[in-house]
This record gives C-alpha cells, sequence and structure tokens, in this order.
C-alpha cells in the first residue's frame, strides 16, 4: 500500500479511529475497531491494516498502549479527503444571527464574533481587524485632557468611530484643537487614514518656514493621532484563551507557557491570520503546519470576511489537533459568512 493508493478499507477504517480518538482521545485497537464496529474483519486483518497506515505516517502507536492515534498527516488526510462536515445546529445559528447586529460598531462586531466562536466551539476565537485597502477620514476630532494629553476621536467610512489618547508636546487650548479639528476635517476629509499623516509631514518639510501657527498644532497632534492609527489598524480580537489548556498534554506546563507567549506577539498571530486571506473559503493549519514551535500541538481553523466584496479581515479558532473539525470548519465557515453580511449592513 502506498499513500497514492490507499484503499478504500483502510480509508474507512482510519476515519473511524481519527473520529473515535477526536472524541475520546485514548488510542484506539484493533480489537476495539473489530468489536464496535461493523466492519466484518477480523482482529488480526484490522491490525495489519493499522500496520501499513503507521508506515505511510498516518497513525503512530503511543509508548504506553498498544492503540494507535493519528499524526498531523493522518489528520490532513482526514480533513481533505474524509471528513463529513455537519452544519451549524439551529440554535447556534440563531445565535450567531441575533447577536452579529450590523447596528453594532465594527469594534463590537467584531469582538462579539470572537466570543460567539469560543462559545459556540469551546476553543480560543481570534478576529483580525479590517484591514481596507481604504480606510476614510471622515471627520475628526480632539478633546483636551490633563497634562499634555488629547483624545482623539475619529469617524472612519462613515459609520467606524475609534477613539484613543495622545501625547503631545505641550499643552493645547481648547480653542486651539477646535482650530485644528476644523483645519483637517476641511482639508482631509474623504482621503484615506494612512496617506493623510504622508501629506501632512510632506507640508511640514516643504512649508515649514510658512506654516501659520494653525498649521503646526495641526501636525503636531494629527502626526501623533495618525501614526498611533497606523497601529492600531494592526490587530485582533481574541477571546477563550483558557481553551488553550486543551492544546497541551497534562502537565507540561512548559508547552502552555510557550503558547501564550505566542499569543502576546501579536505580528505572529496577525501572520498566521493573513494566511486566509489569500484565497476565500475555510482554511486549516495542523500542527507544524502553523509555523510556530509553541503550536505545534495546535490546529487553526480560519475564514476570511469580507466588505464590499474585498476580503479585509480574518477569523477562526485555536484548539488542539483533538478537535471537532466537523463542527468546528462549518462554525468558523457560517461565522465569517455572516460577520460579512452585517459589515456590509454597516
Amino acid at each position: 500500500m502506498n499513500e497514492a493508493t490507499v484503499t478504500q478499507r483502510a480509508q474507512q477504517i482510519l476515519k473511524i479511529l481519527v473520529e473515535r480518538y477526536i472524541q475520546e482521545g485514548n488510542p484506539v485497537g484493533s480489537r476495539t475497531l473489530a468489536e464496535e464496529y461493523a466492519l466484518g474483519l477480523s482482529p488480526a486483518t484490522i491490525r495489519n491494516i493499522l500496520g501499513d497506515l503507521e508506515e505511510l505516517g498516518y497513525l503512530v502507536s503511543p509508548h504506553t498502549s498498544a492503540g494507535r492515534i493519528p499524526t498531523e498527516r493522518g489528520y490532513r488526510f482526514f480533513v481533505d479527503s474524509l471528513l463529513t462536515v455537519r452544519p451549524v445546529n439551529t440554535a447556534d445559528f440563531a445565535k450567531l444571527q441575533n447577536e452579529l447586529d450590523p447596528d453594532l460598531m465594527t469594534p463590537h462586531l467584531l469582538q462579539s464574533a470572537s466570543t460567539l466562536l469560543s462559545s459556540i466551539t469551546h476553543l480560543t476565537g481570534i478576529v483580525s481587524f479590517p484591514r481596507r485597502d481604504r480606510i476614510e477620514l471622515r471627520q475628526i476630532e480632539f478633546l483636551p485632557l490633563s497634562a499634555n494629553r488629547v483624545l482623539v476621536i475619529f469617524v472612519l467610512n462613515n459609520r467606524e468611530v475609534q477613539n484613543r489618547i495622545i501625547y503631545t508636546d505641550r499643552c493645547y487650548s481648547q480653542s486651539e484643537l477646535q482650530q485644528a479639528a476644523n483645519y483637517l476635517n476641511a482639508h482631509y476629509s474623504g482621503k484615506e487614514l494612512l496617506l493623510i499623516r504622508k501629506e501632512l509631514l510632506d507640508d511640514m518639510q516643504n512649508d515649514r518656514a510658512h506654516l501659520a501657527k494653525l498649521i503646526e498644532v495641526a501636525i503636531d497632534v494629527a502626526n501623533k493621532a495618525f501614526a498611533d492609527a497606523e497601529q492600531e489598524q494592526k490587530d485582533f480580537v481574541m477571546t477563550g484563551q483558557n481553551h488553550l489548556v486543551q492544546c497541551t498534554q497534562e502537565g507540561n506546563l512548559e508547552r502552555l507557557r510557550l503558547l501564550f507567549e505566542a499569543f502576546t506577539c501579536k505580528q505572529d498571530i496577525l501572520n498566521l491570520l493573513d494566511h486566509s486571506l489569500e484565497a476565500e473559503g475555510v482554511q486549516i493549519f495542523i500542527g507544524k503546519e502553523t509555523g510556530h514551535d509553541a503550536l505545534n500541538e495546535c490546529s487553526i481553523v480560519t475564514a476570511s470576511y469580507s466588505v464590499e466584496g474585498q476580503l479585509v479581515g480574518s477569523l477562526g479558532v485555536i484548539g488542539p489537533t483533538r478537535m471537532a473539525y466537523d463542527r468546528v470548519i462549518s462554525a468558523v465557515d457560517v461565522t465569517a459568512k455572516l460577520l460579512s453580511s452585517a459589515l456590509n449592513q454597516n
């Protein structure tokens, strides 16, 4: 038997074994398969087939048991060729529809999507913020706080509101900040957010000697506000981190520590989510396929969501390789579609 010609009988046995292991978490032996499933095969025949599958790298025998468990390669074959995806149940679908409310602001929608995914799958839910080619500034306001702090209020793409606090070079009065906001709204409303700062810096370089006091104030506060905005566009929402414990073998505290360290490194997470922006539909990364040692015992199931036909972000779940792929895949897929629908009505 070789990989290209895995027999139907061997595929049937592999499918049953993986499903049994996912459900119970214990190594599965030939006697169990012979006695509990109507395969019409003796334990000896099943044992030979399991041996062939192990030689191909689909199964492995733990040292403590005569039974076998799937390898990453076994999970991959199972997911690609043998899996039967189950639709999201009616109650969960209704919950997703009700709580992914188009009237919610974008940050709240993303938080809801992450929380719902974690709740439905009992895994760690994660949703990246939109990365749109055009993030347009509609309005900006500045409010003075104590010391050199200023509250910046952005209205983006008509409905999305973002707030952040910046630290300026000196204290500004309410009047100065209002004039600066009026200037920016008059000259930059409708322009792409991440291009505005560049234009402001170019103005400062080209016309420094002729700048009026008003424009100096606008450049100081806007430069810091838009610099922060660039960073905040590279973010995500994660919920249900407690489920990460399932990714580790019992007592493997070092593995758990590495997992939590991986999830505090935002860029690594964003790089993983970016993979799902390369194609539509659900994508699955199993163990080492994630490219991160800390995730070697985990799988990530992701899907992209869209706004106005453009893929702008990703969502998914992170959990153990021994996850219920049949339920998780449909949950991720449906959540991505409902989130897209809500954002397009937003």
